[in-house]
């Protein structure tokens, strides 16, 4: 963060100052970083005693100290050798103390903030723009997925002098969180992936969805940029909302800026070419599989050249990218020819549908394809629908053995075994250790394992025993 006297900082949060002869005063200055996480703490951070749900952070001050902590941003006063700035709500306090830090960056400087939104994406699309932006100058973006209303401001208040640019990752469970977001970061680029049905049930159906998505757009200015999904019709009406500069990416379409032919992928990674509205093409080769992480890759190479960066360099960035993020796509395995594609993260309808259609795409044909799947969770009243939808889907591309995990997904196997005529390639587990115990038997030589579903499930840790069980 930059350094500020706790003063200062009082007056932004509109906060009290309570300090001791022993520890720092109205004058002095700090500069570290702010965190929720005692354990994260390192000598000279700021410790903000969030209340949670299941623990209350008031009670883990004096471990900050310990850890070298010089501030406390707290809703009472706790009884510790630390100066504390005591709030009325300290999740209030760390969005204000953001917006008044990236303002005097910006006002400071050439600070350029780019926000990314939509219901998949946004981590690979932010680490991909890490990549590219990083190899430029110094760079800021979120670590794992901290795009919530806590989230977004911890990795505002990273931002120093010294930063050209700040990357914010922007989730959403209600209609507004994304727009009290923009009111904090001010994003010169908004970048705007996909409105799909991933907390459709949490938002109250699709068009709260999209409701809460368009707050990306809705206040940047003549000056700033737009990025809009050119192949979703619900993100291409964001641009009758928004007065920014509309660009768009897409697949296959000479009407998008930016556009992707010749998209192939394998189990080594995704290969295409980019064109652009001026009639130039680059090839691109990504490590990470998955062709819908294309959109991704157009996202992030879409928001460079609105930043300056030449397209060459921002390519062969992204090139250097080995996962899109842990339990996103990673590939592990590789004893007998057996690869473990590890995507237990998150699940949405639109995602579980990509990443099968990957596992198809990316077999051999004379090898076997295998979808271990658990829970999407959050979709309301529209999961009887989906799951049938994923099922359809699977024996559609005739994958060849089905194994889901939890009785969350049953209905997936019942489905499953419905729609076609098979004799066992469906299998239903009630829990991890039971698929593992059937997988680590199961799978041949040359096969390809998608384990997919919502981190609820736990199926990520499915996903490393088996790439452990299968390491050469």
């Amino acid at each position: 963060m930059i350094a500020l006297t706790l003063t200062e900082i009082s007056e932004i949060v509109g906060g009290e100052l309570h300090s001791t002869p022993t520890t720092l005063s109205a004058t002095d200055t700090v500069s570290g970083l702010v965190d929720t996480d005692s354990r994260l703490i390192r000598p000279g951070d700021i410790f903000v005693a969030k209340p949670g749900e299941v623990t209350d952070g008031h009670n883990f001050v004096g471990t900050a100290l310990a850890a070298g902590a010089a501030l406390a941003l707290t809703e009472r006063v706790v009884d510790e050798d630390i100066a504390q700035i005591v709030v009325a709500d300290v999740v209030v306090a760390i969005a204000d103390l953001a917006r008044a830090v990236v303002a005097r960056v910006r006002a400071a400087g050439d600070l350029k903030v780019v926000g990314i939104t939509g219901s998949n994406g946004k981590t690979t699309t932010k680490n991909m723009l890490n990549a590219i932006l990083s190899a430029q100058a110094e760079t800021v973006a979120p670590r794992a997925s901290f795009n919530n209303h806590v989230g977004a401001p911890l990795t505002i208040l990273r931002t120093t002098y010294d930063t050209r640019f700040l990357i914010i990752e922007m989730g959403a469970s209600h209609v507004g969180d994304i727009a009290r977001l923009v009111s904090i970061a001010k994003p010169d680029v908004g970048i705007v992936l996909k409105v799909g049905l991933a907390h459709a049930g949490e938002f109250g159906g699709v068009e709260r969805t999209v409701l809460a998505k368009s707050e990306m757009v809705t206040e940047l200015t003549p000056s700033d940029v737009a990025i809009l999904n050119a192949d979703d019709y619900r993100v291409m009406g964001m641009a009758e909302k928004t007065v920014a500069r509309v660009r768009t990416f897409a697949m296959d379409t000479d009407q998008a800026t930016f556009g992707a032919r010749g998209v192939e992928s394998t189990r080594t990674g995704t290969d295409f070419v980019l064109h652009t509205e001026s009639g130039a093409e680059y090839p691109v080769h990504l490590r990470i599989l998955g062709e819908h992480h294309v959109y991704n890759a157009l996202a992030a190479l879409s928001a460079a050249d609105a930043l300056g960066i030449a397209l060459e360099d921002a390519i062969a960035a992204l090139g250097t990218l080995a996962r899109a993020e842990r339990w996103r796509m990673e590939v592990l395995g590789g004893r007998d020819d057996v690869t473990i594609i590890n995507d237990a993260y998150n699940a949405s309808p639109d995602s579980m549908a990509a990443a099968i259609r990957t596992l198809a795409q990316i077999t051999p044909r004379d090898r076997r394809t295998v979808a271990v799947l658990g829970v999407m969770t959050e979709l309301g009243e529209i999961a009887g629908d989906e799951y049938d939808r994923i099922a359809l889907q699977l024996v559609r591309l005739n994958i060849s053995q089905l194994v889901v995990v939890g009785q969350a997904a049953r209905r997936l196997h019942i489905t499953a075994i419905n729609e076609g005529s098979w004799d066992g390639e469906s299998v239903y587990c009630e829990e991890a250790d039971a698929a593992f115990e059937y997988l680590s038997t199961a799978i041949r030589p040359g096969d390809t394992v998608l384990v997919k579903s919502s981190n609820s499930a736990g199926l990520r840790l499915l996903g490393d025993r088996l790439g452990e069980f299968f390491t050469c």
